[in-house]
């Protein structure tokens, strides 16, 4: 009915983990520029969010200081 199982050879062993291996690298790297590009922009956005949020606290706690002559 069915037919006799083979034995796994080394060989075998060493063509499928090579093959796996190309897969997940050449995912790897055509992930890499977007992922690059995302971090760019997260770090962007939290330096313009300090600036921000800075610039908002000094104008809170800034007094008016008069000089009179």
């Amino acid at each position: 009915m069915s037919q006799p199982q083979q034995k796994i050879s080394r060989n075998d062993l060493e063509q499928k983990f090579k093959a796996l291996q190309d897969d997940i690298q050449g995912t790897t790297d055509r992930n890499k520029t977007s992922i690059a590009t995302y971090a760019a922009i997260a770090g962007g956005v939290v330096v313009i969010l300090a600036f921000a949020f800075g610039r908002r606290s000094g104008r809170k706690r800034r007094s008016v200081l008069e000089i009179r002559r």
